[in-house]
């Protein structure tokens, strides 16, 4: 892509640029924002860095490509966290500087920005970004700070120090060195204070005066004068003004680490100055759609529209699709599908902000973007204003069993208390969700990721090498995510739900399994040598077969977390008795059928298999046990299907009343069964409808959802008949 490099002279922003090179970009213009009053060195910002800005100018030179800067006329206006547009905030000069560049320069796709632990600077660059159409890349963010700063001085970056703000840090003695040679040092004060040797507590700042991408001259700081801001004893603040420097010219330009394909802007205006004049409030507006524009949807039947029971604790389930008779398409069903669960929410004096997670199944993965357009049309930012819901997608047969093309299903918390991940920057450190949706949601201690794919993040390309490679690089960027609150997939997972395409060989399959296993041990194996392995929870392993999924992908991965804190201990919860089913006794084989997962007494999630042989068990009289276990699910009838799913029922009952669980306490059901049974949807569902309004001490109907899949079970096999995944947590 075609680059706009945020840059403010520091360390960060260069090295930035150098690794957008790296990974096969072109930088084709430098923006940089500035104080009003030349004479003025800082400024009061949360923002923007202005320590030696007289010098930035000359980096068009430099480089040899134009420079755009623009006088910052805002001020911190929006303080919150995630920005909301705010006409005078100083993220709008950014706005207006950004807009001017793209005008001149209309084949800019991409901004690339220094953010390296700024949760506060990263979501106004990407919210700008979103405005304007363009892609945020962050390569440093989430980057091991010791580890970027050698990485800076190895790859031939020459900054100084302009800015001193921290305990150990003298103006008088520290300003004006190189990295290189504080390098040492810093990481002494890390060790006696605790802090960030890239500076990013701002505990110093920068001015880079040469670095690979300086191809035509590096800037050489001829006289400087030590301004102190504050003479306190412990932590003196002091910056450098930059009185005299000159260029000093390259004799060959040297191409370093791919800098030939920097630049490609050649034109007459090359190496230029430009500087943006302030506009006013107007220019503040976003261009997009009206919100007459967006609400206009195309009428579908409502009466197609079906909507599982609902439930009024703190957290349920809605399910919705379109019946085949009533389809008209993806995007209409779409559409008719949003509108129902939305009209659902408002019934509930709720909307997209208490959405937590959204399972998007869709009936052909060719019309994933179509799918992604018409979501973004009822799912934004601005409806979702402490972030957009998680979100899985996968293709289904949904045609096979009467369905029209979309199929969602969404988790709903009427307590707003969440906190939401969503990084919109290609960076190094995991998938980017430049989409609608968020990498994962933390509510009550519960983490729902979002479906990974095995993405290369700085590229977001597949990984090469099948399904065994891409599961892996799908852990490893799951793992990133866990990391970023304070768990892990290896310790801290309930449930890992594994998407695997049909496209997958029969032989490949059972190396997806035991990879899973393998990367796992080996985290906690990695943990254990470090003393930081906390208590494990025996997580349950789930694998459904689909005909596709995004990217043309092999895998893709649903790990679902609980935080446990250290000083909890995990436990089962004390059984309870209930009258339950009365068709079934208890016997020996019956637990073979089931795996859990109890923490606490808080947390219960269970995976039931409904396997060839045990249909055989439950339905002797009609299935005779000679018969080829291939032939099994051509001979199951609705009857049959009528005491497989009363068994069901029973058996998760079992389980959840010997834990202590209610049914009430039911944050998901799904039942996933093979299309190759060949029974309708609306027929299945019917029958786990009336064996859970069978159980004696039902009150209500807990939420239950029916998957239609090509297969899944608890192996890479993935031959049940009947596969159900419950997820129960105790409020």
């Amino acid at each position: 892509m075609k680059v706009v490099a945020l840059v403010s002279g520091g360390k960060d922003s260069c090295y930035a640029m150098m690794k957008c090179v790296q990974y096969g970009h072109q930088i084709v213009a430098l923006a940089n924002l500035m104080p009003v009053d030349d004479a003025v060195d800082e400024l009061d910002s949360y923002m923007y860095q202005t320590v030696g800005h007289q010098i930035i100018v000359s980096y068009a030179k430099c480089m040899g490509i134009p420079l755009f800067r623009k006088r910052i006329q805002g001020s911190t206006r929006h303080q919150k966290l995630s920005y909301k547009m705010t006409p005078g905030d100083e993220v709008e000069d950014m706005y207006e500087l950004l807009k001017e560049v793209k005008k001149k320069i209309p084949s800019i796709e991409a901004v690339s920005s220094g953010a390296i632990a700024s949760d506060y600077q990263r979501l106004r660059v990407e919210s700008v970004c979103s405005r304007l159409g363009l892609v945020s890349l962050a390569y440093l963010w989430k980057q091991d700070q010791s580890m970027l700063l050698q990485e800076m001085i190895d790859n031939g970056i020459l900054a100084i120090t302009v800015k001193v703000a921290a305990m150990g840090l003298n103006p008088e003695k520290h300003l004006g060195k190189d990295i290189s040679f504080l390098y040492s040092y810093l990481h002494k004060l890390k060790e006696l204070y605790g802090i960030n040797v890239c500076g990013e507590g701002g505990e110093y700042e920068t001015l880079t005066l040469d670095c690979p991408l300086f191809v035509h001259a590096r800037i050489v700081l001829e006289e400087f004068q030590v301004i102190l801001h504050s003479s306190d004893s412990i932590a003196p603040v002091g910056i450098l003004h930059p009185l005299a420097f000159h260029l000093e010219t390259k004799a060959e330009s040297v191409s370093v680490g791919g800098c030939d394909k920097m630049n490609d802007l050649r034109h007459e205006n090359t190496g230029l100055v430009y500087e943006v004049q302030a506009e006013n409030s107007e220019g503040c507006v976003d261009a997009k759609e009206s919100v007459a524009d967006v609400n206009v949807l195309t009428k579908a039947a409502d009466d197609g529209l079906q909507i599982s029971t609902k439930k009024e604790d703190l957290a349920f389930s809605i399910s919705c699709w379109l019946g085949a008779s009533e389809s008209s398409g993806l995007q209409d069903d779409l559409k008719g599908v949003l509108r129902k669960i939305e009209a659902e929410l408002s019934g509930h004096n709720l909307d997209w902000r208490n959405v937590l997670y959204v399972h998007l199944y869709i009936s052909d993965m060719n019309e994933f973007a179509v799918a992604n357009d018409t979501y973004v049309k009822f799912i934004t930012q601005e409806k979702c204003p402490s972030g957009v819901p998680s979100r899985s997608t996968v293709e289904l047969p949904l045609p096979h069993v009467g369905l029209g093309k979309a199929y969602i299903e969404v988790l709903v918390t009427k307590n707003e208390e969440k906190r939401v991940l969503h990084v919109q920057s290609i960076s190094c450190w995991a998938p980017s969700c430049i989409g609608p949706y968020s990498q994962a949601t933390f509510h009550k201690n519960v983490l729902y990721m979002a479906g990974q794919l095995g993405l290369y993040p700085p590229t977001m390309t597949l990984t090469k090498g099948g399904a065994v490679a891409e599961l892996e690089l799908a852990l490893q960027n799951s793992e990133a995510v866990a990391k970023s609150f304070n768990c892990s997939i290896s310790t801290s997972s309930v449930l890992l739900v594994v998407y695997c395409s049909e496209s997958i060989p029969s032989s490949e399959r059972g190396k997806i399994q035991d990879k899973l296993e393998a990367f796992l041990k080996q985290i906690r194996s990695s943990s254990t040598k470090e003393g930081k392995l906390s208590k494990v929870l025996d997580h349950l392993s789930l694998y459904v077969l689909v005909p596709d999924l995004p990217k043309r992908a092999l895998v893709e991965v649903k790990p679902l977390l609980y935080n446990v804190d250290d000083a909890e201990t995990i436990t089962e919860g004390k059984s309870l008795t209930r009258t339950g089913n009365q068709s079934f006794q208890h016997e020996g084989w019956h637990d073979t059928c089931i795996n859990r997962c109890i923490v606490n007494g808080t947390i219960c999630a269970l995976v039931m298999s409904v396997t060839n042989e045990t249909a055989v068990r439950l339905c002797s009289e009609f299935l005779s046990a000679n018969r080829k276990s291939e032939d099994i699910q051509n001979l199951i009838s609705e009857r049959q299907m009528d005491r497989i799913s009363r068994f069901c029922v029973y058996l998760l009952d079992k389980i959840l009343a010997e834990n202590s669980f209610f049914w009430e306490e039911i944050v998901s059901l799904r039942v996933y069964y093979p299309v190759s049974l060949h029974i309708p949807l609306d027929a299945l569902s019917l029958l786990f409808k009336n064996a859970l309004e069978e159980l004696a001490e039902m009150h209500r109907q807990p939420i239950f959802n029916i998957i239609p899949v090509l297969g899944a079970g608890s192996s890479t096999t993935m031959d049940d008949l009947i596969t159900c995944e419950l997820f129960a947590q105790r409020t």
